[in-house]
């Protein structure tokens, strides 16, 4: 990778970055890559992509990782950032012949020190069923791609379940699998089980149980990726339509929907508490959407293209008791986040949950989620107070320091605001959603953000301030230097009119289902730094680390603030990218 001080393109390319809680740096000694090496020519490529699985063993190197490149497929002890990686040593590698890997998945319910379960979908449209311990090929699924013959986008383990699994397809179409049933040696003929507006689902009709159970055929275009929401009940799917669609997955309901600002969203993700679904895609921005409420509440900008993947950070998004002022994500008060899979989030899930309780004493919430993107950039975000219980608009005031020249959006409420139970004080102002160019990027102080947040009043964070709707139509309209901006219009004044007209999908935008950009809080990126050469298309928050991966099959690690240090002495081996400190 690219060191810093190697010239101007090099200089690009950032090794390190602060935020409220410190410092992140990139740790070349475990970066994980193809053994040889050699360039690799991404063009044209299946996205490269990353699971990682901990066998819960007792050595202390319980967690393994698995990624393609190509035709290959690699599985590795996974060294974190206390020992280097060794790439000479894959415990698994595969090349495959006439098709591609395009994404997998372990069964972190059935995984072992001496088995693992990890299901491969292909370009062809096959899923494999392997196990990279044993180095076996238990089965292969839809082998003579009879169910689909469409590329695989997405296929993961039903939580909480050893069997049963789910494959996305660039068909639109859905299907769920038993690992312990066969594909017939026909094509499965299907009868209608339910149907709803653009969705229907199918149960395979045959003289015995076989693969597939079900298949949902979902929206318009490909599917992109789906998501469970931690509980496992719910089911978040994300389509070239440009629609998410959240479902209940064992009622098969839909549970409500929302349309991108324009072009298809390509990436889905769930808050620990199940409260929030954040997308990305074709429109360069991250959509946060209410659960509770079905509607969008924020959107963020701060990407110049495509957003590949959006993840929460359980480790960070933190919960504050009594002095709403005091910093967020220490170690010492969420030791109890720090549990990887399902306990992590349901963990995170039980102080959430006091959000909601009746105690009187109030109650703070921040969660941190990131982003990545084809223009090379990693988006870190914080989701706050104000945003989430627009209850008690904040006072107008104009930003002097916001790059894109526009005063605050108002709140996009729709006549159903949360207001927080217990807590009649105004929300406490955003702590750490600073602009690209302020003293985030500058200062190394744990506490200097928080307090100047407080400090500066709300003009600094004028872009997060909630305006009474009535007042809006007396200013000005105000254009963005949104690559989209083309497209920003007038504030509609019917906006709550048609929260229960059925609407054409190409007229959503104006309506709950698509607000206009300044109809609902727009968001800044906390950080925004270009981290590789190729367009990234991996972001996974561990407990000590950020994991990142492009499309070169570079997979980075950034240490956490105050995890880097933990690194044995005889493993800083110098590499390209910087001295490890």
């Amino acid at each position: 990778m690219a060191t810093e001080g190697g010239g101007k393109e090099m200089n690009e390319i950032k090794t390190q970055f602060t935020t409220r809680e410190g410092l992140y740096k990139l740790l070349p000694h475990s970066e994980y890559s193809r053994p040889n090496r050699v360039p690799f020519n991404s063009q044209g490529s299946n996205p490269v992509r990353v699971s990682f699985v901990n066998l819960n063993d007792q050595s202390g190197n319980g967690d393994r990782l698995c990624f393609n490149v190509g035709r290959e497929l690699y599985f590795y002890i996974y060294k974190g950032v206390r020992k280097a990686a060794d790439l000479s040593k894959p415990i698994d590698k595969r090349i495959y012949k006439g098709t591609q890997p395009t994404c997998h998945d372990f069964n972190h319910l059935t995984a072992t020190a001496e088995s693992v379960s990890l299901l491969v979908g292909f370009s062809a449209g096959q899923v494999q069923l392997i196990d990279p311990i044993k180095k076996e090929t238990s089965k292969l699924f839809n082998e003579e791609r009879l169910i689909d013959k469409s590329r695989v986008t997405c296929v993961k383990w039903v939580p909480g379940s050893e069997s049963l699994f789910l494959v996305a397809h660039s068909s639109g179409n859905m299907y769920l699998y038993n690992v312990e049933h066969a594909c017939g040696t026909t094509a499965p003929h299907y009868q209608l089980l339910k149907q709803g507006e653009s969705f229907a689902v199918h149960t395979c009709k045959s003289k015995s149980t076989r693969n597939p159970l079900l298949k949902w055929t979902v929206g318009e275009g490909a599917l992109n990726e789906f998501a469970f929401s931690p509980d496992g009940k719910f089911l978040a799917c994300v389509s070239q339509d440009g629609f998410l669609r959240v479902f209940n997955f064992d009622s098969v309901e839909l549970h409500g929907t929302m349309k991108s600002y324009f072009g298809g969203l390509l990436c889905v993700c769930w808050s620990p508490d199940g409260k929030y679904v954040v997308t990305g895609g074709e429109d360069d921005l991250v959509t946060v959407w209410s659960f509770g409420d079905c509607r969008v509440i924020a959107r963020g900008h701060g990407h110049k293209s495509w957003v590949s993947v959006v993840a929460f950070d359980p480790y960070t998004t933190s919960v504050e008791e009594s002095d709403p002022m005091e910093l967020s994500g220490s170690d010492e008060d969420f030791q109890d986040l720090l549990h990887f899979g399902r306990d992590r989030a349901n963990s995170t899930q039980s102080r959430l949950s006091k959000r909601n309780s009746t105690e009187s004493r109030p109650v703070s919430v921040t969660y941190r989620f990131g982003s990545v993107g084809q223009d090379t950039q990693l988006c870190l975000w914080d989701l706050t107070e104000d945003i989430l219980f627009p209850h008690q608009p904040l006072s107008r005031a104009r930003t002097h320091t916001n790059v894109m020249n526009a005063t605050s959006p108002p709140a996009g409420s729709t006549g159903n605001s949360v207001t927080t139970p217990g807590n009649s004080a105004p929300p406490p102002l955003p702590r750490s959603n600073s602009l690209p160019h302020s003293a985030v990027s500058s200062t190394g102080s744990k506490g200097s953000i928080a307090d100047g947040a407080i400090a500066s009043g709300v003009s600094k964070f004028a872009t997060l301030s909630l305006h009474d709707r009535k007042d809006r139509h007396h200013e000005k309209d105000h254009k963005r230097n949104h690559s989209m901006g083309h497209i920003s219009s007038k504030s509609s004044d019917k906006l709550n009119l048609v929260t229960k007209t059925k609407t054409d999908p190409a007229k959503t935008l104006g309506t709950p289902l698509c607000p206009r950009m300044e109809d609902v809080p727009l968001l800044e990126p906390l950080i925004c730094k270009k981290i590789a050469h190729e367009r990234l298309t991996v972001l996974i928050f561990l407990e000590d680390c950020i994991v990142t991966a492009c499309q070169e099959g570079f997979i980075c690690t950034w240490g956490r603030p105050g995890k880097v240090g933990l690194m044995s002495a005889p493993n800083q081996a110098s590499s390209p990218g910087g001295t490890i400190v």
